[in-house]
């Protein structure tokens, strides 16, 4: 090889590794920031976990992140009674938000109130298709209540409700509940009639399993009561709503579902020694893929 050759080479290396230098950018892709807007319409086993997630979106930096919260109590918080109620004020504001326009996502619980499952979700995301044709749809899957049972009804503690549905455990039963009956009877079924609509879920509800499990097994880091104040229980009341400890780990988990915020590295300060952005990245990391956004 002549000198020449030699100096033509090393002049293109020398030009290859400054292209390189040049550009340190250009192979990293930029970190989104830009929040969405929502629509938010449920019960007390999904106003808490919207709530902090707002707050936690925010904090994660999402500009412009902004969400229109309606929400009433028990049966009245499902699709179906939001729509059915046609003259309540809270059906004229769903219907206002979404006559408006530019909802990126639309948020619902799960419940209905006959045997047609899907009826109250597929009347609103028939409706909300109409002004807001790319509406990313979401269901946050709620836990089964009454841990202990129902003082006033048949509904017996969880572990006899499992036992008595076939299931070793409460974790096992609602594992089945969610798979069999949510994501095939239900999700599936809106995606065959809204075929060009992304619908995933959110499993909420893990939050409240894994935690009360975790308490019963004393592997909590923080001293937890199973029924007390919110500050410092898993339930606050015989119904099951929920203390910090499980609003806030189902905020996360709504974080991660939502926005794909890696929960390793979230620093939002959850006010609890025990690993919560752990405990919400395995919930989210072990749910079906294929009902994930």
């Amino acid at each position: 090889m002549t000198r020449n050759n030699l100096w033509i080479i090393a002049l293109m290396l020398v030009f290859l590794a400054c292209s390189k230098d040049d550009n340190p950018l250009e192979e990293s892709e930029p970190i989104e920031t830009e929040g969405y807007n929502m629509l938010l319409i449920g019960n007390s086993f999904f106003r808490p976990y919207a709530e902090k997630f707002d707050v936690m979106a925010v904090d994660a930096g999402f500009e412009n992140h902004t969400s229109t919260t309606v929400f009433r109590g028990g049966e009245n918080g499902r699709p179906i009674n939001f729509w059915n109620d046609s003259t309540s004020a809270e059906h004229q504001q769903i219907k206002s938000v979404l006559d408006a326009g530019n909802i990126k996502y639309f948020g619902m619980t799960f419940g209905h109130d006959s045997i047609n499952r899907i009826e109250g979700h597929r009347a609103w995301i028939d409706y909300a298709l109409q002004n807001n044709p790319d509406v990313t749809i979401f269901i946050s899957l709620s836990p089964f209540d009454f841990p202990n049972g129902d003082p006033n009804g048949t509904r017996p503690n969880w572990n006899t409700f499992a036992i008595e549905n076939g299931f070793n455990s409460i974790q096992e039963f609602y594992d089945y509940y969610i798979n069999e009956i949510i994501h095939n009877e239900i999700v599936d079924e809106l995606r065959i009639e809204f075929p060009s609509t992304n619908i995933f879920t959110i499993p909420t509800g893990l939050a409240t399993f894994e935690l009360a499990q975790m308490n019963i097994d004393g592997l909590l880091l923080d001293d937890i009561d199973m029924f007390g104040a919110r500050e410092t229980s898993i339930f606050t009341d015989p119904k099951g709503h929920q203390g910090d400890i499980v609003r806030v780990t189902g905020g996360l988990i709504w974080l991660n579902s939502i926005y794909h915020v890696d929960l390793n590295t979230n620093t939002y300060e959850t006010g609890f020694n025990t690993d919560l952005h752990e405990i919400a990245k395995q919930i989210t990391d072990n749910h079906d893929s294929n009902y994930k956004q």
